[in-house]
């Protein structure tokens, strides 16, 4: 049943793509569902119908989507949630991970494990269930931040190879596989076949076809992150630059065709045929930074970064590391929440080291290089070498 009848522009839209608020909540869930995320929907329209349907299921995934909002569609899902809340139906806790309206395999039990993201931005993910006959069945996958899912493979495995294959790949590759959620291990593998080129999607198997045999539930597509809810406390602190001191820091490179733009404007700026004092010259590198921390942090590319921050700060808490995974939830939650990055110092020492890694190796590519053009007193000294040679032929 609906909560009210509120018209607004954007419903049309909705209505066109097949949405009725007249059926059955739960059908009416899982159309606004299909829907996010679709061209031309609006994730406010679909947070304002959600709003107007009296099923704590569209509290949960109000719940889901105010994950990652900033602006005005943040303020929607709080103004839906409110609205909800007024007709008895109360938010569901968001440390939990993301909702399903259909059967869960919570009679299940599925495990799984995550590497750490390498420096290439690839990890792994294992997830595991029993079998009927005995043993397990594992889905081995093979995600990459860049190429989405790179390969999927089920094996039928007993326990005591599960066991032994798992610390030989830690020792092989030096890395510690961590328990997780499978909740989370399961967005994970399905947010990257989503992200998989369609290109390339027939070289990694029939994902959804394998993901089948393990698990039920229709793949999810939002996820209310564990980490605000295990690290609360920590999330509403500041970030602290020690962070970037850590491994998955110092080895995260965001891609150079995001970066260079930026590189080579702060490099035209020290070389302005323009006089400029230092402190002049220093303003407008930092303005450069400004800028590139605000838009790096913001739309997709600020997803991708809140996301990675996410999975690190889970890897983090689940070895041990409880006060960095806190640094990392918190820059997460900046991201999340909206707040101007631009005033937070670990986004502006970030940003800062991935430009200067840039500019060191385009530096370092310069030098090893042969010039092509010389200055005038360099012409002048080759002339003389060459004359010199030949006199002494």
């Amino acid at each position: 049943m609906s909560l009210s009848r509120e018209t607004n522009p954007d419903d049309a839209k909705l209505a066109e793509a097949g949405f009725d608020p007249a059926v059955a909540p739960a059908d009416a869930i899982a159309k606004l569902r299909e829907l996010k995320g679709k061209a031309g929907i609006a994730d406010v329209s679909i947070a304002r119908a959600l709003g107007n349907i009296a099923d704590t299921s569209a509290a949960a995934m109000l719940v889901e989507m105010e994950t990652g909002a900033a602006g005005a569609i943040r303020r929607e899902v709080r103004r839906a949630l409110y609205k909800m809340k007024q007709h008895g139906i109360d938010a569901p806790e968001s440390g939990a991970p993301a909702v399903s309206t259909v059967q869960d395999n919570a009679s299940e039990k599925i495990d799984a494990m995550l590497s750490p993201i390498d420096i290439e931005g690839a990890r792994i993910v294992w997830i595991v269930k029993p079998r009927v006959q005995g043993g397990v069945i594992r889905m081995w996958a093979l995600i990459s931040e860049r190429d989405g899912l790179v390969g999927a493979q089920n094996t039928g495995l007993s326990r005591r190879e599960l066991k032994s294959e798992r610390e030989e790949l830690e020792r092989r590759a030096q890395v510690k596989l961590v328990d997780a959620d499978w909740r989370v291990a399961d967005f994970i593998a399905c947010e990257a076949w989503r992200n998989t080129p369609e290109s390339r999607r027939g070289h990694v198997g029939n994902f959804l076809t394998l993901r089948s045999e393990l698990i039920a539930s229709p793949p999810p597509t939002e996820l209310v992150h564990p980490v605000y809810g295990e690290l609360a406390a920590e999330a509403a602190g500041e970030p602290s630059v020690d962070l970037l001191k850590e491994p998955e820091l110092l080895e995260w490179r965001l891609p150079d065709a995001f970066l260079k733009p930026y590189v080579d404007e702060i490099a035209q700026a020290g070389e302005s045929v323009i006089v400029l004092s230092p402190v002049h010259k220093q303003e407008r590198v930092n303005a450069v930074i400004d800028r590139a921390t605000a838009q790096l942090l913001s739309d997709d590319s600020g997803r991708r970064i809140q996301r990675r921050l996410e999975d690190i700060a889970y890897y983090l808490a689940r070895v041990g590391r409880r006060t960095q995974a806190g640094w990392a939830t918190a820059a997460a939650a900046r991201i999340r929440d909206g707040i101007d990055v631009t005033k937070v110092l670990f986004f502006q020492a970030f940003i800062r080291t991935q430009l200067g890694t840039v500019a060191a190796a385009e530096q370092q590519k310069a030098e090893a290089e042969p010039r092509l053009i010389m200055t005038p007193a360099e012409a002048m000294r080759a002339r003389e070498a060459r004359e010199a040679r030949t006199r002494r032929r």
